[in-house]
């Protein structure tokens, strides 16, 4: 049985978290990841972990409260097309992980954004991680977009939410996911315009996170549903970090079974 994987971490705000206890699971059960790949909060634990230093950004995102994610928060007032820079949380970021050429990283990894303006998947194998991280975790209307080599760029889970397809995987790994958009339901009785929007959005993750799966399936898929904690539960980090080593050891033990 095959102990090397090539790993991809999807997009889900604080569910992201997740992606740590998963990535301590593979570990503790004797799996070397050999590359790795992610879009939106997912792109920034591949890059922190790719860059040898996922220890030092587990510590720093146990500190994280509700006061300092607010700081964080660098207010977009000359723009119309966003309500935060982005920036002051890539300069957060940067004091953990220093920035590196993504090349350069310890094993291949891959970060995936979205061009605004043809819909085309973006995926960036060189060059700056925290611009390509910056440009991955960019949510419309939320973050601002970023402008790369003449492109627009938002947050590459609206096209991929589990770039599984992404990975530089090689001969003989196993393909892992950490799936942090499972199908999920939401009681909808007293929905209002915005309610709508959002579940609107959050299903279209949903499909196109299975769509991906149904493309190019996984060995090892663990999955964390949609609903399970809030986009910005940033202070509830040991609790989400907990239940992805949870759910991505379940997911080991199912394969393990089923290939004994």
């Amino acid at each position: 049985m095959s102990k090397r994987v090539a790993l991809v971490l999807g997009s889900g705000g604080a569910r992201g978290l997740a992606h740590i206890g998963a990535i301590e699971a593979l570990e503790e059960h004797g799996y070397t990841i050999t590359s790795i790949a992610g879009c939106s909060m997912g792109s920034i634990i591949a890059g922190m972990y790719a860059a040898g230093q996922l220890k030092e950004a587990k510590e720093w995102f146990l500190q994280v409260d509700k006061q300092l994610i607010l700081r964080m928060m660098d207010i977009n007032l000359l723009s119309g097309n966003s309500l935060v820079k982005g920036q002051r949380i890539i300069e957060e970021l940067e004091k953990v992980v220093p920035d590196r050429p993504i090349e350069e990283l310890d094993i291949p990894c891959s970060v995936v954004a979205t061009d605004m303006g043809t819909s085309e998947e973006v995926i960036f194998r060189s060059g700056s991680l925290f611009q390509a991280v910056r440009a991955s975790i960019s949510i419309p209307l939320f973050f601002e977009p970023v402008r790369i080599d003449n492109r627009v760029l938002i947050d590459g889970g609206i096209v991929s939410p589990l770039p599984l397809h992404a990975v530089e995987r090689q001969e003989g790994d196993l393909l892992a996911a950490m799936d942090i958009s499972g199908k999920d339901s939401k009681p909808m009785e007293h929905a209002r315009f915005v309610g709508i929007l959002d579940r609107m959005n959050d299903i279209q993750i949903q499909q196109n996170t299975l769509l991906e799966c149904r493309l190019t399936p996984p060995d090892i898929h663990a999955v964390m549903r949609q609903y399970a904690y809030n986009t910005f539960d940033f202070d509830r980090a040991e609790e989400i970090i907990a239940e992805g080593r949870r759910l991505m050891t379940d997911a080991i033990y199912k394969y393990e079974r089923a290939h004994a």
